[in-house]
């Protein structure tokens, strides 16, 4: 009878407001069910004259019961009667968004997910009427792009901040205050959800979200139509993509990891994969190239390496980070793989597309790392052959794995010169492998002039490999007879004469397509 006795009392609070009988009512029941004692839970006080009683018992016993209350609990209350409160206004006016032609000037540091957020950044600042403009000294908004990834990354900008803040100061009055922000990463995907011991990405960024493909192939649609000739998918872990948004896949069978690669997640199920994705991106326009980064070497199944190997405009260059050579130290890292599933891996690339440009991720000075740690990731750059290479010291981050749980017991001076072994090495071989393109006529999308002469012009090639050649007329394929100079977005072939571990050189032949392209070594 008390649990009874206190969903009445409940009953009469629902007359009163609705919002706040609910929680009342998931309060008072919790505690009629408990030890509290029962003074806790009074019951009524019995009226005087016995009639009152009498109806009182009436109206409870015909009234509802304990389960009508649970039933109701979960259906959303009707709206109260008194008027709607207004949303609280906006944190900036529509005035206050608005550009009115004032410069803006953007600053990128860190990987190609930061450039392209800059591109967002700007996209929109244009619409809303900025200009933008490449001269700090006359800029009335100065963005910085970056990252907290690297710590390094992150105390430039902190240094950087610094400069800015006296630059702002010196800013006349009567000029338009100067304003200065920061803006972070994202693009295909967002997060990551691979947990590796020394990354930050995960409670940076949060777990791992993929765009609608629907999205992706508009927007890719977009730039084929306004003449863009590269696209690059990016993501933290991008070919883990999964697209849950379509129903009918969600039951879909997973895709298998690479062999001997395992995940610190439990499996998951169903959605449209990064196969399907790159699939589709690479139909839209034969004469967009398409690329992506940065992957997890785990999430390269044989279906994405054999579209790779297909399809003529998706690039042959893959990044694999490896981050270390020693078995021991990639289990520290919480990579998911051994040094040797890493190298069978790198050789099942190697068979099924051949001619592959490879790049890699490495860290120098890990956790615990030993001599003996060092000099295998040393070997297996030497083994490789990595035609690209992203080499760092090893910073703790807070928040990470390696933070609660590791030492950072490697002392600087250590870490730095295991960082410039590691570069010397990566470029002995870097030049090696490179050097196999001399004499070979390569396909490279021209970017625009060099920076180091106005003479020549720079370009891409398929392994994303730098290309510098002479600024000179040459035969259009395009349009038989007519001799013409490259301009930015144009494929011309280009026959190789020089290589050093990050550029190759050489003379350029005609203009051409990349259909039509017969780029071979």
């Amino acid at each position: 009878m008390r649990p009874l006795q206190c969903v009445l009392r409940a009953q009469r609070c629902l007359r009163r407001g609705p919002l706040a009988s609910v929680s009342w009512l998931l309060l008072r029941t919790c505690r009629a069910h408990s030890s509290v004692p029962s003074s806790a839970c009074p019951r009524p006080e019995r009226q005087q004259e016995d009639g009152v009683w009498k109806d009182f018992s009436s109206r409870l016993a015909s009234g509802p019961t304990f389960q009508d209350f649970l039933r109701s609990a979960s259906v959303p209350p009707e709206k109260p009667s008194s008027p709607e409160v207004e949303d609280p206004p906006p944190y900036l006016t529509v005035d206050e968004l608005s550009g009115r032609q004032r410069k803006v000037y953007l600053e990128t540091y860190g990987c190609q997910m930061n450039v392209n957020d800059t591109e967002i950044a700007w996209s929109i600042l244009q619409k809303s009427g900025y200009l933008r403009t490449n001269n700090l000294q006359e800029a009335d908004v100065i963005l910085l792009v970056t990252c907290s990834i690297r710590e390094k990354a992150e105390q430039t900008v902190w240094n950087r901040l610094h400069q800015l803040k006296s630059l702002k100061s010196k800013r006349l009055r009567s000029r338009v205050p100067l304003r200065i922000g920061i803006l972070g990463i994202w693009s295909i995907m967002r997060g990551c959800d691979n947990m590796c011991s020394y990354c930050i990405v995960p409670f940076t960024r949060g777990r791992e979200r993929s765009r609608p493909i629907a999205s992706i192939l508009e927007e890719v649609r977009k730039l084929s139509e306004q003449g863009l000739k590269e696209v690059t998918l990016l993501g933290q872990n991008v070919n883990s993509f999964r697209d849950n948004s379509e129903v009918q896949f969600n039951n879909a069978v997973s895709t298998n990891l690479s062999r001997g690669f395992s995940t610190n997640y439990k499996a998951k199920q169903g959605g449209l994969r990064f196969a399907h994705l790159l699939d589709q991106v690479s139909r839209i326009d034969p004469e967009m190239r398409i690329r992506f980064t940065s992957p997890h070497p785990k999430d390269f199944p044989d279906e994405v390496l054999q579209l790779i190997h297909e399809r003529d405009n998706i690039c042959k260059q893959i990044h694999l980070p490896a981050q270390s050579g020693s078995s021991r130290v990639l289990e520290a890292m919480r990579r998911g793989y051994s040094r040797e599933a890493y190298v069978e891996l790198i050789q099942h690339i190697r068979e099924s597309i051949p001619g592959v440009s490879l790049s890699s991720d490495f860290i120098a000075g890990f956790c615990g790392e030993t001599e003996e740690d060092h000099l295998q990731t040393v070997s297996l750059l030497r083994e490789v052959q990595y035609n690209i290479g992203f080499l760092f010291a090893y910073s703790m981050r807070q928040k990470t794995r390696a933070y609660h749980r590791l030492k950072d017991d490697i002392p600087e001076e250590v870490k730095l010169r295991r960082l410039e072994e590691l570069i010397t090495v990566f470029r002995e071989e870097a030049t090696k492998a490179n050097k196999s393109f001399v004499g070979c006529t390569q396909l490279v999308l021209v970017e625009g002039p060099s920076k180091r002469s106005a003479a020549d012009l720079c370009g891409r090639n398929d392994g994303n490999l730098k290309v510098i050649f002479p600024d000179v007329e040459m035969e259009d394929v395009t349009d038989s007879g007519l001799r013409v100079r490259a301009q930015p977005g144009d494929y011309v072939l280009v026959k190789i004469t020089s290589a050093s571990s990050q550029t190759l050189k050489g003379h350029v032949l005609r203009k051409t397509t990349l259909k039509d392209s017969t780029a071979h070594c």
